[in-house]
């Protein structure tokens, strides 16, 4: 294990899990097997988060709006992999108190999918110990432009003043408002991109980038993340 200072741990891990496609084609594999893998990598980040007892907030992208343009078996193969793993997987996350909460937009999700996310949500609400904010049907450029119509609605009902719009009440209208700005974005797989994930949130985030493709993450590459963050100086705009 990585010697970490555990004083200086990330309040909020960002992840964008890149990489399941080359890995399935490395292996001679189809791309819903190399989503089927990356799962295995999903459940070894959360432990290593909750292991680490300093980690608050997980963020997972799983499915970007631009997802979508992407062939009607591979999505369908995706939304049957996350019911199976919140069946699978749900109640191991509610016993080591992680709460679970869903970024992105509901509409255009079938009846199946929204029973799942809704209930992973209600089960998992009074869970203190840390969150797992899973990003589906999420773009970073819609949270934003969702959260100003939010704001231009109120305005034009008389029920907020031009003068209060400001960063601190934009922030109030996004997804999920309580999380904490991102502290660390991972990236897998080597790519350079933000890919539309969480640009709000990650403006002063730390960015590390990974060779390493997504369904071979392990608790290992977390904390080679997490030292690579440590070893730098976070300075915020300040000087």
């Amino acid at each position: 294990m990585r010697e970490l200072d555990l004083t200086r741990l990330p309040r909020h891990i960002a992840i964008i899990m890149d990489g399941n496609g080359r890995w399935a084609d490395k292996h001679g594999l189809t791309r819903a097997e190399g989503h089927e893998a990356g799962a295995k990598s999903v459940r070894a980040s959360i432990e290593a988060c909750r292991e680490l007892q300093g980690v608050e907030v997980l963020s997972l992208y799983a499915f970007s709006t631009e997802n979508w343009r992407r062939s009607e078996a591979e999505v369908s193969a995706l939304f049957g992999l996350l019911s199976k793993y919140i069946h699978l997987e749900l109640e191991n996350i509610h016993k080591e108190g992680i709460r679970v909460r869903i970024m992105g937009r509901r509409e255009g999700l079938s009846e199946r999918v929204l029973s799942d996310l809704e209930y992973s949500e209600t089960r998992t609400r009074d869970n203190r110990q840390m969150t797992l904010n899973v990003a589906i049907n999420y773009g970073g450029r819609a949270e934003i432009a969702d959260a100003a119509r939010r704001l231009a609605r109120e305005a034009a009902a008389g029920a907020l003043r031009a003068e209060d719009v400001d960063e601190e009440a934009f922030a109030r209208r996004l997804y999920v408002p309580e999380l904490p700005d991102v502290d660390l974005l991972i990236r897998t797989s080597g790519e350079m991109r933000l890919s539309n994930f969480m640009l709000w949130q990650v403006s002063y985030a730390e960015i590390v980038t990974l060779g390493v493709l997504w369904p071979d993450f392990r608790k290992r590459h977390l904390h080679e993340a997490i030292e690579r963050y440590q070893k730098r100086q976070r300075r915020f705009g300040g000087r």
